[in-house]
């Protein structure tokens, strides 16, 4: 059976995560890179690089996609455009990734060296955890979200659709009565302490985290 795994996105985290996925697929699959804007063939790390259309006209059993972009809107829109044509969502894992009882992670996620997640957790699609990354019991995090490098999303928090969370922002614990909510589209700035919740749209930085500024969607 022939394979082919595409990254999509051969940007700095598209290059960061190919070489997790190298260690995860076999022989029979073939790993590269996918670019909308690429006007000729080339390489990358010693990877091809070809466009989207490309990739679709490629003769294979099956054609797997994972999305390295960070922008959640692009991310989004390329996954429902990958779905449509009939390509797989898959999720790369580094293999030292820790994951303990009763997590639930969806379609086309990137979790990449030294991450944790404990218990009892569910996750949306397309999630990014960059290295060393942590999310705790009772955690609920929505589709579309990132954690930049060293975040740590301490137990009983909500993460709404769309939230980027800067490197190193550590997310206080709320309960199961009351957990800390992260609002759809939130940015929570680099190194910022979040102690309450976080409003829909609002950026957020400093420590204690304060609001910069409300997006309105």
């Amino acid at each position: 059976m022939k394979r082919i795994h595409a990254i999509y996105g051969a940007g700095g985290y598209g290059r960061e995560v190919m070489p997790i996925l190298r260690t995860r697929v076999d022989e029979q699959t073939t790993v590269m890179f996918v670019v909308d804007d690429v006007t000729a063939s080339t390489t990358i790390n010693g990877y091809s690089v070809i466009s989207y259309t490309e990739f679709c006209q490629l003769e294979a059993d099956e054609k797997y996609f994972t999305i390295a972009i960070a922008d959640s809107a692009v991310r989004q829109r390329i996954y429902n455009r990958c779905l449509g044509d009939g390509l797989l969502p898959a999720s790369v894992l580094a293999d030292n990734v820790v994951m303990m009882d009763d997590v639930s992670i969806g379609t086309g996620a990137i979790l990449s060296p030294f991450c944790c997640l404990t218990s009892n957790i569910r996750i949306g699609v397309c999630f990014h955890a960059n290295i060393y990354s942590y999310i705790g019991h009772d955690c609920r995090i929505g589709d579309f979200v990132t954690l930049a490098p060293g975040v740590k999303c301490n137990g009983n928090v909500v993460i709404e659709d769309h939230v980027y969370i800067g490197a190193g922002a550590i997310i206080k614990p709320g309960s199961t009565e009351n957990p800390t909510v992260i609002g759809r589209g939130a940015k929570i700035g680099m190194g910022a302490v979040v102690i309450q919740s976080v409003a829909e749209g609002a950026e957020v930085f400093g420590n204690p985290a304060r609001v910069f500024a409300i997006n309105k969607t």
